[in-house]
């Protein structure tokens, strides 16, 4: 085992976390949705939607067996919702090709939706003890500033050295405490702002500390200025005070959610997919704006109370009647969510 190895392994057994819910019972499933969960999203905020969800579908059989409107509901608010489509959609996979067992190589971890090459090593490496690499954000940081590997790390030259010194690094014993240990000390200590360099075990061997800049690794992104788009949705309320819901399809920004139905005006009617509606009071709200990773959407609302509606809009399995108590568990947007909230405020 290397010196980085064993420092590292000695400052997790002293200073790491070891009571995080995914770290008890570390069963493949449990690994996978915490994984998941994680990427681009911090502990604090995963944790909540990580016990919620183990509650409502504690094993990959449940989960295979839910409706997607379930999972994307217990989803709603922790964002890219793609991940959890691809969880439902490998939960089947797991169930139907696999007898409900998790495949056991890396490569077979691969083949499942949405699942890359690292975060199938950190299922193989901590739910099954077997010895792979993982390349994670908070792993990629301790590497680049530790071996002051300069640029972006998600460029292909770049990441295929990072990959190369991970799998050099990693240990043949102790993968699982290994693994939870690297991508714990880029949480804690290495991290992206005011890392706590006095607390690193890596500290002597560092490149970027003996520098004295190691907030300059790893290499930014380079930017780039976000289109803006624009869009009206119409917040309908009946008679019953339950507002419009239109399911959103499969592909595309908030895949399988139930929105606000976008609408085109022209006077005194609304235009909804030709499903016309006579209303009694229109009020534009306060506009928003969402940030997706590739543009900012502004989004107008348009609040009317209706007095006739064309049948077609209760069309099954298009659209829905949703009460403002949120009873019903569906996928939301999150700026969905959001101005459905301010209804009831």
């Amino acid at each position: 085992m290397t010196d980085f190895a064993n420092q590292v392994l000695d400052w997790f057994q002293q200073h790491g976390r070891h009571d995080l819910p995914w770290q008890q019972n570390p069963t493949p499933y449990r690994v996978w949705v915490s994984e998941i969960m994680l990427q681009q999203t911090q502990v604090s905020t995963v944790i909540p939607y990580y016990l919620r969800f183990m509650a409502r579908f504690p094993s990959v059989t449940e989960l295979a067996s839910a409706h997607i409107d379930q999972v994307l509901h217990l989803w709603t608010g922790l964002g890219y919702y793609a991940r959890a489509r691809n969880l439902h959609k490998s939960a089947k996979t797991i169930e139907a090709k696999h007898q409900g067992s998790f495949p056991t190589s890396i490569e077979e971890l691969m083949q499942l939706d949405g699942l890359g090459r690292s975060t199938a090593g950190a299922i193989a490496a901590i739910a099954m003890q077997i010895r792979a690499p993982i390349l994670d954000g908070n792993v990629k940081r301790v590497l680049t500033r530790y071996h002051t590997i300069e640029g972006w790390p998600e460029r292909a030259s770049i990441k295929r050295q990072l990959w190369e010194i991970a799998e050099c690094l990693t240990p043949q014993n102790q993968v699982a405490e290994y693994t939870q240990a690297i991508m714990d000390l880029g949480a804690t200590v290495c991290t992206r702002s005011n890392p706590s360099c006095i607390q690193c075990p890596l500290q002597t061997g560092c490149k970027a500390f003996t520098q004295g800049n190691p907030t300059d690794y790893p290499g930014k992104k380079p930017k780039k200025i976000l289109p803006v788009r624009s869009a009206t949705l119409l917040i309908l309320l009946n008679p019953c005070g339950e507002v419009l819901l239109e399911k959103r399809p499969p592909t595309g920004i908030w895949g399988s959610l139930w929105s606000l139905p976008e609408i085109k005006s022209a006077g005194k009617e609304f235009d909804i997919r030709h499903c016309s509606i006579e209303y009694n009071t229109r009020e534009e709200l306060p506009g928003i704006r969402h940030t997706f990773s590739h543009f900012h959407l502004d989004i107008t609302p348009i609040k009317l109370r209706a007095r006739q509606i064309n049948d077609e809009v209760a069309e099954s399995g298009r659209w829905l009647w949703y009460p403002l108590d949120q009873s019903i568990e569906v996928g939301l947007a999150a700026p969905v969510k959001k101005l459905l909230t301010t209804l009831t405020e």
